[in-house]
């Protein structure tokens, strides 16, 4: 026995699934508000979520402190004449008699070509013995040399020159125009200008990051700072290792935006303002700019003076709403600093999922319409 159904019955079943799965399966880039302000804690959630004003913007405008520490920064200057271990030096010996010492015959003068000062900073001379070189300028190893060997050779006459050797030099490394290893030298004694001998940054000065690791210790100062404050350009020491690179710190754009992708930073400092325009703005077809979010894992000290609260352990899960469309909106998220790690996300406007949910309508009665078609033979 067939069971036969009104058609219009039929119609109203077909359009009331439909209508189902328009309003349950609808696609969008992320949370709405409501979904998002659902997971505060206050409703039982695991996130804070606050509304950024001028004491949230002053709260969390933390940025990491970059510099050298006071061990650094007065260290003087290595002398450039000052003899290490590992240098290389050149000796020539005058005896004021035919028949030297040292000399070959026929000649008065003596050259000791590529003496090496060993690790202890020590040298050999013939007549002379073992000598302290390493410590001592030239001019006084010199003098030190003609005393021990005057007693030996009437007024021996002797000249230095010394060749920075591995004792004496610094490694440069990172995005510069030649990595190697530089000796510590007249005109290359302090940081910018060791940088400079080895070619200079070749990446965006503005977020150019410079490390100086001297034996246990290092600092870091951006390379801006470094020719604006006098106090960073440091002077070197040998064994040190220069790192230059590039910031690597980056946040996250997501939702009703110009682009969905992780950004690096391109500046020092960046505003939620700064953030969204990097990205290509708002998009203006989706974009609700009242619900503008940064998602951060906020450090207890700083929570704390946002929320108000002593009773806070361990990092926070923040969610920062901003409204651009108040009268203070946009200065807000200018002065609203965004860091590493942060993900800035935007919902859409209530209208486009209104509109998709019409468009799911009008595409449920055309496809009703069709079955109707169907249904009456036509």
């Amino acid at each position: 026995m067939s069971v036969t159904f009104p058609r219009r019955t039929l119609l109203l079943g077909l359009s009331a699934v439909l209508l189902g799965t328009a309003s349950c399966g609808l696609p969008r880039p992320g949370p709405n508000k409501r979904e998002i302000f659902a997971g505060s804690v206050m409703r039982r959630g695991d996130a804070f979520v606050v509304t950024v004003d001028d004491h949230v913007a002053r709260a969390t405008a933390v940025q990491p402190a970059l510099g050298f520490s006071s061990s650094f920064q007065t260290a003087g200057v290595v002398g450039s004449d000052t003899i290490n271990p590992g240098d290389t030096l050149q000796l020539t010996i005058w005896e004021n008699v035919d028949d030297g010492l040292l000399a070959q015959e026929g000649t008065t003068a003596t050259q000791l070509t590529e003496v090496q000062v060993d690790g202890a900073g020590y040298i050999f001379v013939p007549y002379a013995g073992k000598i302290k070189a390493a410590g001592n300028s030239p001019d006084a190893l010199r003098k030190i040399i003609t005393e021990k060997l005057d007693a030996q050779t009437p007024d021996p006459q002797v000249l230095i020159a010394r060749t920075a050797g591995d004792g004496a030099t610094v490694s440069v490394m990172g995005s510069v125009g030649g990595q190697g290893v530089y000796a510590i030298e007249r005109p290359t004694r302090t940081l910018s200008s060791m940088i400079a001998r080895a070619g200079g940054v070749t990446i965006k000065p503005e977020i150019t990051k410079i490390t100086v690791k001297r034996g246990g210790k290092q600092g870091t100062v951006w390379l801006t700072d470094l020719y604006k404050n006098p106090k960073m350009d440091i002077a070197l020491r040998p064994g040190d290792v220069i790192l230059v690179e590039e910031d690597t710190r980056a946040f996250t754009s997501l939702g009703a935006t110009g682009a969905q992708a992780r950004v690096p930073f391109e500046t020092q400092t960046l505003s939620a303002l700064e953030a969204i325009a990097t990205v290509g703005g708002l998009s203006s077809s989706t974009a609700d700019p009242k619900g503008v979010f940064v998602f951060r894992n906020e450090p207890a000290e700083i929570a704390r003076v946002v929320l108000g609260r002593n009773d806070l352990v361990g990092d926070q899960r923040m969610v920062y709403v901003l409204n651009l469309t108040e009268p203070n909106g946009m200065f807000l998220a200018r002065d609203f600093v965004i860091r590493d790690g942060d993900t800035v996300y935007v919902t859409e406007a209530p209208f486009v999922q209104w509109q998709k949910s019409l468009s799911a309508l009008t595409g449920s009665a055309t496809a009703a319409n069709s079955i109707n078609n169907v249904a009456s033979g036509n």
